[in-house]
């Protein structure tokens, strides 16, 4: 097998855990074995985004696997957030020879892995384990360890596809679109002056207070302090938030409340859907509609195992993640149903959720419905079809394990 040039590309992002170093110097190897070189980016994703770039060989990670954090250094970057930045890193993942659907899939495939198996989001397990009657820490473990997995999946089915198309450019599925993709021209990027540093800073503070508010600790079994915080507490730390933030970067009292308002525009519908979905669970109740569907789900579950029944939920739930794309809206509207339900055949409220968010998270790598797919895939100048074809064998993997754990959890 000949080619001018094979290289991959590899980094850390996140927190520094144990391994990771170990991890770097087996994908090192590994592609130094087959003749494929590998470039090692510092700082994670404020690396990719600057070019800045080492070269790995056998002697730079003969010595790292006992040191401990990552060689590599780890580090978020909020300028990724943004579509200027997006297309700044799909234009550094050029320079290492890979193509638009490694930066798209580096960035919707490792949300899609965490969101399909999410420990304690609020928005969507949260609310669904409100419904369910358990706490946010039930099924934690489970939920854990789907995510490893799933995200070391993920890592895999996107470092291989680079180094394929690297080593065989024919074989890109965006064959024909390459002219597209070089002529996409990103917004201009502005300058990081001190006041945005702030302003990133002060964001930054916002969702850490946020994530550890939210948490239940004493349910864990952590010994912190637990805040109990929900909607009503986070909604006054996003406004008391938004409002430092603007009066910190200098927009002003006017501009402040217009960039606000422009902002709240955009969860107009999010809220309509999940205030329908309300309020036909409302509607259900008070009608005794809930205690008739009950009812006949009981009879209709007389006989069947526990496998088959959450096996039966997880699939109801891929359709009903299509049509109704806002997990908040999803689960007000049927965990209220479907929990009571999984009683009646051994099934804990903590595995319907985890059923639940698995179809939702599944379904929203994929579907069309989805904002954050459809808006990456216009940032990189690609089309549905070929996302589709790039992440239809990965979608089915999930599939598959998700189910297997989900029948495992069951008989357990």
């Amino acid at each position: 097998m000949k080619a001018a040039v094979r290289r991959i590309g590899v980094f850390t992002s996140g927190g520094d855990a144990p391994g990771m170093n170990a991890a770097i110097r087996a994908v090192v190897r590994a592609s130094l074995h087959y003749g494929i070189e590998c470039i090692g980016i510092r700082r994670g994703y404020h690396g990719l985004l600057n070019g800045d770039f080492t070269r790995l060989d056998f002697e730079s990670v003969s010595d790292i696997s006992r040191r401990g954090g990552t060689m590599l250094y780890s580090a978020r970057s909020l300028e990724f957030i943004e579509e200027a930045g997006r297309n700044k890193a799909l234009a550094t993942c050029k320079l290492l020879g890979m193509d638009a659907l490694v930066g798209i899939g580096v960035v919707l495939l490792g949300s899609g892995a965490g969101v399909l198996a999410s420990t304690v989001n609020p928005f969507a397990t949260g609310i669904a384990s409100g419904f369910a009657g358990v706490s946010l820490g039930d099924g934690l473990g489970l939920r854990l360890l789907m995510l490893v997995l799933f995200d070391a999946i993920a890592i895999w089915y996107v470092t291989a596809y680079a180094r394929r198309v690297r080593v065989h450019p024919e074989k890109s599925l965006l064959v024909g679109l390459e002219r597209k993709f070089h002529e996409k021209k990103g917004g201009e990027v502005p300058a990081l002056t001190l006041r945005r540093k702030v302003v990133l800073a002060l964001f930054a503070v916002v969702f850490l207070i946020m994530v550890y508010a939210v948490i239940p600790f004493d349910e864990i079994g952590l010994a912190l302090p637990t805040l109990g915080w929900w909607f009503p507490e986070l909604s006054g730390l996003f406004f008391v938030g938004g409002v430092v933030i603007g009066l910190a970067y200098g927009l002003g009292e006017e501009e402040t409340v217009e960039s606000f308002v422009s902002g709240a525009a955009d969860l107009v519908g999010v809220g309509l859907i999940i205030g329908i979905s309300r309020g036909i669970t409302v509607l259900m109740d008070g009608g005794a509609i809930t205690d008739t569907v009950l009812y006949w789900g009981e009879r209709a579950l007389e006989g069947a195992g526990s496998v088959s029944f959450i096996l039966l939920v997880y699939l109801i739930y891929l359709p009903l993640s299509v049509l109704i794309p806002s997990s908040s809206g999803l689960a007000t509207l049927s965990v209220p149903i479907v929990a009571p339900l999984g009683q009646f055949a051994g099934i804990s409220g903590s595995l319907i959720v985890t059923a639940f968010q698995s179809a939702s998270g599944l379904v929203n790598i994929i579907t069309p419905t989805a904002a954050v797919v459809m808006g990456g895939l216009a940032v990189g100048g690609v089309p549905y079809d070929r996302w589709v074809r790039f992440v239809w064998k990965l979608v089915l993997i999930f599939f598959l394990l998700t189910g297997v754990f989900l029948a495992v959890s069951a008989i357990l």
